[in-house]
């Protein structure tokens, strides 16, 4: 499965950002990927950083321009999952979601974020509830945006519902984001794929990091795109993928340890010496 990650620049613009996206699109069907991700509000721009009130932002043009990315999709036989505000009905705040768009071109799910920032959820974003899963060529993905990387219920919640790859799109403020997305993999033993904008490479690139913690590929510089891939019979990843994983949900469960349960009274006091 070859997978790409963008890293554009986001205007304030949803026309220029579908052209970016397009383009981004074109060169990962060019490099053989299956899947391209895109950062947390590529579409619409991210309040706070390119929008300051949903006011100013053109839907018809945002809805226009996701249309013509979905008819790219299909013509480059390509998954998107790209970050957008979703407009709700007035006066309802938008959602902060991830589309999801087959290579048929179709929307066939939404990602709307569960956990919102507290500006985010007192002046920008209505939240969502469900967590969304999918898959391409026999893979799972599932996705998470930014701020949520802080709740690690959601990131073993994935890992129950049988996730391989977890689509991680975010605007980072801060540089120990990349220190929990590994942590997260590792743990999880799961790919994890973060596309974070260019305003924020000197933070965090953005990359694939592999079941074991360790980057897979990494954006550099003014780099835009990385293809790479995630392959679960690649010798390199056989221990956290085919023991650790395994072992660990069935630790989980418990049952392992109860059934090894004595009943001693040196184990029962715990202040003997």
């Amino acid at each position: 499965m070859r997978i790409a990650i963008a890293q554009p620049r986001i205007s304030a613009d949803a026309r220029v950002n579908g052209k970016t996206v397009r383009s981004l699109m074109r060169k990962a069907a060019a490099g053989r990927a299956r899947v391209v991700q895109f950062p947390e509000g590529t579409l619409t721009g991210y309040p706070k950083e390119q929008i300051a009130d949903w006011a100013d932002v053109d839907w018809d043009v945002v809805r226009s321009e996701l249309e013509r990315i979905m008819a790219l999709a299909k013509e480059l036989r390509l998954w998107v999952v790209l970050g957008s505000a979703h407009p709700l009905t007035p006066p309802h705040r938008p959602h902060n979601s991830l589309y999801v768009i087959s290579d048929a071109g179709e929307l066939v799910d939404r990602y709307d974020k569960r956990f919102l920032s507290n500006t985010e959820v007192n002046h920008f974003y209505t939240p969502g509830f469900e967590p969304v899963v999918f898959d391409v060529d026999g893979y799972r993905f599932g996705c998470a945006i930014c701020v949520e990387i802080n709740f690690p219920h959601l990131f073993s919640q994935y890992e129950r519902l049988g996730v391989e790859c977890l689509l991680l799109s975010a605007y980072p403020v801060d540089a120990v984001f990349e220190v929990k997305a590994r942590a997260y993999a590792a743990i999880n033993c799961y790919w994890v794929a973060m596309s974070l904008p260019a305003q924020t490479v000197d933070l965090v690139p953005s990359g694939l990091i592999a079941p074991d913690g360790t980057y897979a590929s990494q954006l550099a510089g003014k780099s835009e795109l990385a293809i790479t891939t995630i392959d679960r019979e690649e010798p390199a990843l056989e221990v956290p993928l085919t023991r650790a994983r395994p072992w660990r949900a069935t630790a989980l469960k418990g049952t392992i340890y109860r059934n090894r349960a004595v009943t001693d009274p040196r184990s029962t006091n715990r202040t003997t010496t």
